[in-house]
Order: C-alpha cells, then sequence, then structure tokens
C-alpha cells in the first residue's frame, strides 16, 4: 500500500516537473518571452521616433492651415497661394520656369 502511494507521489512530482518545465521555456524562449522583450523595445523605440516626425508635421500643417482660416486670412499665405496654385504674378514680375 505504501509502495503504491510513492509511485504516485514520483508520478505526480514528474508530471509537474515537465509541466513547470514547458511553461518556464515558453516564457524564457517563447514567441512572447523574454528575449522577444528586447525587440519589442527596439520596435517600440522605433515607432517613438515615427510617432514624433508625425506630430511635428502635424503641427507644421496646423499651424499652415490656420493662416488660411476664412476670418482671418495672411496676405503672404494668399500670395503664396495664388502664385503656386493659380500661377498669377504680378505685371512687372519676370518668371523664370525650371525643369524639376
Amino acid at each position: 500500500m505504501i509502495r503504491k502511494f510513492q509511485r504516485f507521489d514520483i508520478l505526480v512530482a514528474v508530471g509537474c516537473f515537465l509541466l513547470l518545465s514547458y511553461f518556464s521555456w515558453h516564457a524564457w524562449k517563447g514567441p512572447r518571452g523574454f528575449h522577444s522583450l528586447d525587440a519589442l523595445y527596439v520596435k517600440s523605440g522605433k515607432l517613438s521616433d515615427e510617432l514624433m516626425i508625425e506630430e511635428t508635421e502635424t503641427k507644421r500643417l496646423e499651424a499652415k492651415v490656420a493662416l488660411m482660416r476664412p476670418e482671418k486670412v495672411d496676405p503672404d499665405m494668399l500670395e503664396e497661394l495664388a502664385r503656386t496654385e493659380l500661377e498669377m504674378s504680378r505685371r512687372n514680375e519676370l518668371i523664370i520656369l525650371l525643369d524639376n
């Protein structure tokens, strides 16, 4: 009777050890383990840099749009848009077209 319980205890202990080994291997080397954490930090840094660039571009565009609001039109912005978009110029100006 005692021998039967000892075998069962050993089997349970071995089973628990195998399960623990399985989960610890996946925690260390698995696709979401500690080794992939460094890659996630690198990716996070790159995405933070991209976000900073996009936020800077957004602020620049918002400032440019604010100059074109109908309530208060900036004369310099209006002249720039007329020259570039509508291809307008003053009478006494000389226009030189360059091939890009």
